[in-house]
């Protein structure tokens, strides 16, 4: 499914929600959103990119999650504009990765692989006055002619209890403009404070969950019961959305891999890149509307993101805003 298709399948399930913010449009010739109605625009902008999806048991989601949509994708968001109901599509650019998918035993054999040097890294030491960095890179199409690439850096409380940040550094999109309902998205750095929410998987909560790959599988099977196109999808969006944090949990990390290796569907794909180009080597799960493609250094097998969103750097950092250490 093209970008485009994608988005035209997105803006009919959220249809319902349109009607809702249709009575945010000024009436028809009005030149301008009203200030109120300029800031509840910016409120609904705010909730949809913090939109969730239903939590696992003992997985809760965290901030930007969604359904079909993990928590640092960059989220479809439907934007009432001065006469018209726009809809913004998140369209990640890139390819899915190119070359010959080998054998389901192959796939399997990778992701074994893969454990294994994950579960040999070293496990970070983490208090719980720390935060949890990822930075991401990807981009957002909002019209035909704008497109906006974007890192997302995001800093969360280790024990959920103090607020975290969500900073966007827009590389490519248009300048500042006044009362823009877009103007999180202009070219420039741009804060957004993350409020403590009990629904939100903190790190302590990662740590808590089973290293036995069976019962991993079995919970996330659980806690996504009703998501996505299938079960098997809902549980590798859960999985790809939970690996960037299960980086710094090595036992959790493998068990992560070898779930996925569970799952039906995946193939190797010998040539494949991240959003940023990076080249390595794909794994592939299939879906109804195409696959999901992860994609891993070839020589250290560290894994890069998918050719939707990379995933530049993992750490943990003392304050929001501030670098990790080492």
């Amino acid at each position: 499914m093209n970008p485009e298709e994608r988005a035209q399948r997105e803006e009919r399930e959220e249809r319902a929600e349109r009607a809702e913010l249709a009575r945010l449009l000024p009436s028809p010739g009005d030149p301008v959103l009203t200030l109120d109605r300029h800031d509840l625009l910016k409120d609904h902008l705010m909730t949809e990119l913090t939109a969730r999806a239903a939590p696992l048991p003992g997985i809760a989601t965290a901030p930007g999650r969604r359904a079909r949509a993990p928590r640092r994708r960059f989220a479809v968001i439907a934007v009432p504009l001065a006469t018209t109901a726009a809809v913004v599509a998140a369209v990640l650019a890139g390819t899915a990765g190119s070359g010959t998918a080998t054998p389901d035993a192959d796939a399997v054999g990778l992701l074994d692989r893969i454990a294994e040097v994950a579960s040999a890294r070293r496990t970070v030491p983490v208090r719980d006055d720390q935060y949890v960095y990822v930075s991401t890179q990807g981009a957002m199409t909002f019209s035909k002619d704008d497109v906006r690439i974007m890192r997302v850096t995001e800093w969360t409380a280790v024990d959920g209890r103090r607020a975290g940040l969500r900073r966007f550094d827009v590389l490519v999109g248009p300048p500042f403009r006044p009362r823009d309902p877009l103007s999180t998205y202009s070219k420039g750095t741009h804060d957004m404070k993350l409020y403590p929410d009990p629904n939100v998987t903190t790190f302590r909560t990662l740590q808590s969950l089973p290293t036995d790959p069976d019962a991993l599988l079995a919970k996330i099977y659980a806690g996504t019961k009703g998501e996505g196109q299938t079960r098997e999808s809902a549980a590798l969006e859960k999985i790809g959305d939970l690996l960037p944090d299960a980086k710094l949990l090595p036992d959790l990390d493998a068990a992560l891999y070898r779930a996925a290796a569970r799952i039906p569907g995946v193939s190797v794909v010998p040539h494949a890149k991240d959003y940023t180009g990076r080249t390595g080597i794909g794994l592939a799960f299939k879906e109804r509307d195409g696959r999901t493609v992860w994609v891993f250094d070839t020589k250290s097998l560290d894994f890069l993101g998918t050719p939707d969103e990379a995933l530049l750097d993992v750490g943990v950092a003392d304050k929001a805003g501030g670098t990790p250490a080492g």
